[in-house]
């Protein structure tokens, strides 16, 4: 039987008369993107506060006032790599203006203090169940604002490796690195689906043309606009 295309409405045949033999055949449903795109910390596992830990450890020692604005610049700006992190909180609550041996030793820290955190936390609620479900689907991309090496440790360390088309981090912009992908699949954004839980992905899903779904977990501030589609988890999450 002919596979419909990822993305389109299969054509149902008239029943007629079941031949000898006749065994019923699933039909292949009917699915609403042609590919997701996932964020990976706060989206497929619980890292987000881990995340928030490692700055306050980092930075704890210069005193209250910049533990604070470090904390807040941290998570005004989820999705954004470590590094541009880390320049702007030394740069501008310090004054400080890093060399490249300084910012790769706070880098390296920052990554000690996180990555087996990562490895271990839970999932996020329905994500595993999820990607088990849709595997041979559709493309599934992850898009992460995570150094892409250390990323990719972290997937394959949490057997997550084989749910996914391909795995993307920093220091690449998640904006063209969707771009990208979209070409290279050739895909079309508007039958997409991007699901973060930040306003870098919710720009980047806006700036490919990209659909949006917002993961905000129960009890946490809502970052994104008025009447963007938010879920608390992933248990209802569908295509």
């Amino acid at each position: 039987m002919k596979r419909a295309p990822i993305g389109s409405r299969p054509r149902i045949a008239t029943p007629g008369p079941r031949p000898v033999g006749w065994k019923k055949i699933r039909r292949i449903r009917p699915i609403k993107y042609q590919a997701i795109f996932f964020d990976f910390d706060g989206v497929l596992v619980e890292s987000a506060e881990i995340k928030s830990q490692a700055f306050r450890t980092l930075y704890g020692e210069h005193g209250q006032s910049v533990l604070e604005q470090t904390v807040a610049y941290h998570l005004a700006h989820e999705g954004i790599s470590r590094v541009d992190k880390i320049l702007h909180c030394h740069r501008e609550f310090l004054d400080i203006e890093l060399n490249k041996d300084e910012l790769a030793d706070l880098a390296g820290r920052y990554s000690a203090l996180v990555k087996e955190a990562v490895i271990a936390c839970d999932g996020v609620p329905g994500a595993l169940e999820f990607l088990k479900k849709n595997i041979k689907e559709l493309p599934i991309f992850v898009i992460s604002g995570t150094p892409e090496t250390e990323l990719r440790d972290i997937i394959e360390r949490r057997d997550m490796a084989d749910y996914f088309t391909s795995i993307h981090g920093s220091p690449r912009r998640k904006g063209p690195i969707v771009m990208d992908l979209l070409f290279e699949h050739s895909l079309n954004g508007p039958d997409c689906l991007f699901v973060g839980d930040a306003m870098t992905d919710y720009h980047a899903a806006e700036e490919t043309g990209l659909q949006f779904i917002g993961r905000v977990g129960r009890g946490d501030v809502n970052p994104f606009p008025d009447g963007t589609t938010i879920i608390p988890d992933l248990t209802g999450l569908s295509i």
